[in-house]
C-alpha cells in the first residue's frame, strides 16, 4: 500500500546540529536494546554497562513496547479512538504507534512529539501514514504543554477523543517541574471519551539492580531519570477511571496468551496503565 509523506515544520539541518554524540542518550539506547540500529558507538558501551549491571534490562524494553501494541489495539478495535497523540515517542523500531492503530483502523491520525533531535530527523523520513489517516511529528518538550496542544491542533480534532501515550516519558521529568500537572493539563484540554496510556520506570525494594543501573545512568547519561514508587506511578491516573488490571508491571497488562501458557508473566520494573476520562475530571 502506498504511503504518503508525513508532515513536518523543522529543518533537517537545525535538527542535525543538536545531535548530542559525546554522551550516550535515551532514546538511542533503548533504540539500542530493542534491537534497531540508530545509536552510537557510546550509546552502545552505556547500554551494555547498565546491561551488566542489571541484565533485565532488555526484556523491560520489549515489555514496554508490546505493552504500546496491546493498549493502542484495544483503544482501536475495542473502544474505537481514532486519534493518537504520542508524546516522547523515541526511535522509531517495529509496530510504532501509527502501524499498530492504522492496522486496526486505517484512517487513524498520529501525531508524535519528541524533542530528540535524531528522534526527529528520523521520524520524518521513516513514519509516513497510511493513505486514509496522517502522521505528523512535534518538535517539543512534554513539558511545553500550551505548544504541544497547539501544535497537536494542526493535525489532531481536540473536540474528539484522543489516546495521550506516555511511554516511560514522564520519567524524565523532576518531581520539582511538576509532573502530575503536566499530565492533568493534557487531559484536562481532551474530551470526555480520551484515554491515558502511561507507563513509567519504578523503584522499590527488590529493585536494587535497577536502581543501581539508574544511578549508574544519571552519572553518565542524558536526560536525568526519575524513579517512582508503583503508588506514586499510580497518581498520574487520579480523577481518571482506570482500566482492569489497573496499574502493574507491563507484562501484565492484558497479556497476550498463547499455547499452554497460563501462568503469571514475570514482574519488570517498568509499570504502566490505561485509563478513560469520563466527564470532567475530579480535583
Amino acid at each position: 500500500m502506498t504511503e504518503k509523506p508525513a508532515t513536518s515544520d523543522f529543518p533537517s539541518s537545525s535538527l542535525n546540529s543538536r545531535i548530542v554524540t559525546t554522551r550516550p542518550v535515551a532514546a538511542r539506547i533503548w533504540n539500542y536494546w530493542l534491537g534497531g540500529r540508530d545509536y552510537y558507538e557510546v550509546d552502545r558501551k552505556a547500554g551494555d554497562e547498565i546491561s551488566r549491571m542489571h541484565p533485565s534490562i532488555h526484556d523491560y524494553a520489549r515489555a514496554d513496547r508490546q505493552f504500546l501494541g496491546r493498549a493502542v489495539r484495544h483503544l482501536a478495535a475495542d473502544v474505537g479512538i481514532r486519534q493518537f497523540l504520542d508524546i516522547g515517542a523515541g526511535l522509531p523500531t517495529a509496530d510504532n504507534t501509527h502501524e499498530v492503530a492504522q492496522r486496526v483502523a486505517p484512517d487513524a491520525r498520529v501525531v508524535y512529539v519528541d524533542n530528540d533531535p535524531l528522534v526527529l530527523v528520523h521520524a520524518r523520513a521513516l513514519l509516513t501514514s497510511a493513505p486514509e489517516g496522517r502522521t505528523d511529528h512535534v518538535d517539543e518538550d512534554v513539558r511545553h504543554v500550551d505548544s504541544v496542544l497547539e501544535h497537536t491542533a494542526r493535525t489532531l480534532d481536540l473536540s474528539r477523543p484522543v489516546a495521550l501515550l506516555l511511554l516511560d516519558v514522564m520519567a524524565f521529568v523532576r518531581d520539582d517541574e511538576d509532573p502530575y500537572g503536566i499530565v492533568r493539563r493534557l487531559m484536562d484540554a481532551l474530551p470526555a471519551g480520551s484515554h491515558l496510556v502511561l507507563s513509567h520506570t519504578i523503584t522499590g525494594p527488590g529493585w536494587a539492580d535497577v536502581d543501581a543501573a539508574a544511578a549508574w545512568w544519571n552519572a553518565h547519561g542524558t536526560p536525568r531519570l526519575n524513579q517512582r514508587t508503583p503508588e506514586a506511578v499510580a497518581r498520574f491516573f487520579d480523577g481518571l477511571d482506570l482500566l482492569e488490571p489497573g496499574v502493574v508491571s507491563c507484562t501484565r497488562w492484558r497479556p497476550e496468551r498463547t499455547g499452554d501458557d497460563s501462568g503469571e508473566p514475570q514482574e519488570v520494573a517498568m509499570y504502566c496503565g490505561v485509563a478513560a476520562k469520563h466527564g470532567r475530571r475530579s480535583a
